[in-house]
């Protein structure tokens, strides 16, 4: 008799405070017994960017194992994932027979991922991560690859002082400043040159952002299979935020973000970052934000359908 599966589920937008902007985000609550292929599927049926899978952690002093899965692939960290997955298991109160408090601690496959809850007159309302992992940069980048992937002009792509550039603080992007909003407005992103030029250091994805002061408007175009924006990056921002720290020419400082995503794709977001330099170094970055709960619901299928 093929057994059939019932799989409870939540899902939100994560880096808003209203439903139907930010970042939707499935949470699978309990993947116990889920094979591979078959959270792959449901992530693939939710067609979301991620949907997340929570197991018992492997350290019991650990909240949660954390698996992480776009429509095509899994991933070893994301940013909005790991937020709005601290929102659901904090408003559930416990998690695999465990109570959860004001910090969390996941396990991925970047790393451990500690998590702080944001919380408003007693009630969670986001969350804030840490970087599993230290700035990493990879190779820089000439602007006429970048230019022609978002099919801009190379002029409007800033160059000077620091070109374009790969690095990660657990999953890598390509990052490149333009010069203008209008000119990040307008970008476009090419299948045929993304094709030619990605991946790049493993990167497979292009942070595009135009920066005043600690105010930053940003996009993000994604190569899975096909291109598609993303309208809260949360893996994006945060190692933006610690390249940004890297990049002042004290060996100490803070960096304090607020960035506006998915502007342009009717899904505005808004990510607040930080980075830390101490001795020349980036020790910490974090990314918050808020949370809205969506919808619950439960997914039924036949085990090994997948």
């Amino acid at each position: 008799m093929n057994e059939k599966a019932r799989v409870a589920y939540v899902t939100l937008d994560v880096f808003t405070d209203r439903a139907f902007g930010g970042n939707p985000l499935a949470v699978v609550l309990d993947a116990r017994g889920l094979s591979d292929a078959e959270m792959q599927a449901i992530a693939a049926e939710f067609h979301y960017s991620e949907t997340t899978f929570l197991l018992p952690a492997e350290d019991a002093r650990h909240t949660a194992r954390v698996r992480i899965f776009t429509p095509v692939g899994e991933l070893p960290f994301a940013g909005h994932p790991n937020v709005g997955t601290a929102f659901v298991v904090a408003n559930l109160g416990t998690l695999f027979g465990k109570p959860i408090g004001d910090s969390l601690l996941f396990e991925e496959g970047a790393g451990l991922v500690p998590i702080a809850l944001i919380r408003e007159d007693g009630i969670v309302v986001g969350a804030r991560l840490t970087a599993p992992r230290p700035l990493a940069l990879g190779p820089e980048v000439t602007p006429g690859i970048v230019a022609e992937s978002v099919g801009l002009d190379v002029a409007e792509i800033v160059a000077k002082p620091y070109p374009p550039v790969i690095a990660s603080v657990g999953l890598p992007f390509l990052f490149a400043s333009l010069a203008s909003c209008a000119a990040l407005a307008r970008c476009r992103p090419a299948a045929q040159a993304f094709a030619r030029h990605f991946p790049i250091a493993d990167a497979r994805a292009i942070h595009l952002s135009v920066r005043d002061g600690a105010n930053v408007r940003a996009r993000v175009f994604v190569d899975h299979g096909m291109i598609i924006e993303d309208p809260a990056t949360g893996s994006a921002n945060v190692a933006f935020a610690a390249l940004t720290a890297a990049r002042l020419p004290e060996p100490e400082g803070v960096i304090a973000l607020d960035i506006v995503q998915g502007v342009e794709m009717g899904r505005p977001s808004r990510l607040a970052a930080q980075a830390i330099k101490r001795g020349g170094k980036v020790n910490t970055a974090e990314i918050g934000g808020r949370c809205v709960a969506v919808m619950e619901g439960r997914l039924s299928f036949t085990r090994g359908a997948a």
